[in-house]
């Protein structure tokens, strides 16, 4: 996919983006972001541009990071909740007399 310019406005300002993504997306993400340091600019008693953006970037960065540490221990949990369902049939079908073949991660 060849790059384009998306033209977008963010908090009153026009930005020429050059991007090979969609769009409409780029467009959903300026919006995005101009939602976000409106909020920030409500809350400081400085209208700075500079310390708008650097306010929104935060809070962005924190959403960012708890998705991530939240995605984390959802995976976590999966891949034990995953294990020891795989040991209890494992279980299940050796005590009915079944072979289990040898896994990947146990023979590695």
């Amino acid at each position: 996919m060849s790059k384009r310019v998306v033209h977008v406005d963010i908090q009153g300002m026009k930005y020429a983006v050059r991007s090979d993504l969609d769009p409409q997306y780029i467009g959903e993400l300026a919006m995005y972001l101009d939602e976000k340091m409106r909020l920030a600019a409500r809350e400081l008693a400085s209208a700075d541009q500079l310390r708008v953006a650097i306010m929104a970037a935060m809070n962005i960065a924190d959403e960012l990071f708890r998705t991530r540490n939240e995605a984390g221990g959802t995976t976590g949990r999966l891949t034990a909740r995953t294990i020891e369902i795989e040991r209890i049939i494992d279980a299940a079908l050796t005590s009915a007399g079944v072979r289990t073949p040898v896994k990947a991660r146990e023979s590695a």
